[in-house]
């Protein structure tokens, strides 16, 4: 007997909820309680009264289970909406990472060189480091901090992907 296996794809969820304490514990707690995996999350405020915030989530799964997590998240009664940017076709995701790296001399030369390759911004500098704000794809920033690692990588921050469908409608 040959059993199937599922394939397991990357999915990008906006879920639009009531800005209330205690939520986001709610939807994490909802994975982690079933095993799911966050591979990204990033919270904001998104009305001008800060009565709803949108969280995205980037989680890996079968289509399946992705429609089980969407149905569990559609049913917390402070989420207003969840959309699969994934499935709903062409969105924009970019993150944004502080890196940090220390070196003179070569390595010094070689990091502003690499940074100005990916357009990273210096948003710090002392005589022995610097602090590069670059933002992108999930793929750039790991490539960038990758080559980094090389010439005196030291410390990493990421923001978590922010993502918008693109076109007229809006999540």
């Amino acid at each position: 007997m040959h059993i199937r296996q599922e394939s397991v794809e990357r999915h990008t969820l906006a879920v639009l909820v009531d800005n209330e304490p205690g939520i986001l514990a709610r939807i994490a707690g909802l994975f982690s309680g079933r095993g799911y995996n966050i591979e990204s999350l990033t919270v904001s405020e998104i009305t001008a009264d800060k009565a709803v915030s949108r969280i995205t989530i980037v989680t890996s799964a079968s289509p399946p289970v992705m429609e089980q997590i969407i149905a569990q998240l559609d049913r917390l009664v402070p989420v207003h909406k969840v959309v699969d940017l994934t499935v709903q076709g062409a969105h924009v995701e970019r993150e944004l990472a502080l890196v940090k790296v220390v070196g003179t001399g070569e390595h010094r030369i070689e990091a502003l060189r690499l940074a100005e390759v990916y357009r990273a911004r210096v948003v710090d500098a002392t005589v022995s480091s610097f602090v590069f704000e670059v933002t992108g794809s999930i793929e750039k920033i790991d490539k960038f901090t990758e080559l980094m690692a090389e010439v005196g990588l030291v410390e990493v921050a990421r923001t978590g992907i922010a993502a918008i469908a693109r076109g007229r409608e809006a999540a």
